[in-house]
């Protein structure tokens, strides 16, 4: 099937210019975070989730782009899952995929009515929902023999999930690039992990992406991603780069410098100095200095 003629097509003059330059930036990024963390392998068949926002847009459109020129043949898939959301309109997305001549899936699940009925009014709904919609997605991969499950997460959302468990879990973790799930039977990727979200916004509008809002969670006012979400841009507009440099620190940890004794074996280091084997008992629990 044609793919369909896109808004962008019509760019002209600086316009068109600005667009490409965009358009080149975004494909290069992802196709350095798919090599930088061997997302895709030939004959993988990967399972692109499309909410119908932005991001997950413009994660189908650059997957499919750079599936023409990959070094290794893949499937791409778009999956939407129906959550049943009151005046979801049900039928662009499907009309969409079918436009743009890349096979997908719909499923249906009212999870929407399982949220509202378990989370009381005024709560935030956003981690109900999650859970509930990764089970549903995981299930279908698994049934359908999709290797790899691709999410639209891009750099400013892994940076916004590091500040949430840093103030709020009092935890030094984020959205890693690529991960096995908790049973080893799926590998999400976030091919997007490199690409700044305001670059993603310029490009779904160029695009005419038919983004569909989140009126479940995504409108919440009242969400600690979005004081985070607040707190970095205010960072970026003060601080130009800011944000790039803290996403490279996140790739390049030093577990010794930190204070994780499950990450690194601090009570060791007088064995290493001398460069003996621990001596027997040295995995006992340490003494208890509280206590003295």
């Amino acid at each position: 099937m044609q793919a369909a003629r896109k808004p962008a097509d019509a760019l002209t003059g600086k316009r068109r210019y600005e667009f490409n330059k965009l358009q080149k930036r975004l494909r290069r990024q992802v196709g350095q975070a798919i090599a930088d963390y061997a997302m895709i392998q030939d004959g993988d068949k990967v399972m692109v989730c499309v909410s119908g926002g932005k991001d997950s847009f413009t994660l189908l459109e650059i997957l499919l782009n750079l599936q023409r020129t990959a070094p290794v043949a893949f499937e791409v898939h778009a999956v939407n899952l129906d959550q049943k959301q009151p005046g979801f309109p049900a039928d662009v997305l499907p009309r969409y995929f079918q436009r743009r001549g890349v096979p997908y899936h719909i499923i249906e699940r009212d999870t929407y009515s399982v949220v509202k009925e378990i989370v009381p009014e005024g709560k935030t709904t956003c981690g109900l929902c999650s859970r509930l919609r990764r089970g549903i997605l995981y299930g279908f991969a698994e049934a359908h023999g999709f290797t790899k499950i691709a999410l639209g997460h891009h750099r400013d959302d892994i940076l916004e999930t590091f500040f949430l468990n840093l103030f709020y879990g009092g935890r030094l973790k984020a959205m890693p690039p690529k991960l096995l799930s908790d049973d080893k039977k799926h590998i999400v990727i976030r091919p997007l992990a490199y690409c700044r979200e305001s670059d993603i916004a310029a490009y779904a509008e160029a695009m005419g992406f038919p983004v569909i809002p989140c009126n479940l969670c995504g409108s919440q006012d009242n969400l600690q991603r979005q004081a985070m979400k607040a707190m970095l841009q205010a960072w970026e507009q003060r601080h130009p780069g800011r944000l790039e440099t803290i996403f490279r620190a996140l790739q390049n940890v030093s577990p010794s410098q930190l204070a994780d004794r499950k990450l690194f074996d601090f009570v060791g280091l007088e064995q290493r100095r001398l460069g003996a084997e621990a001596p027997a008992g040295a995995d006992d629990a340490p003494l208890d200095w509280a206590e003295f």
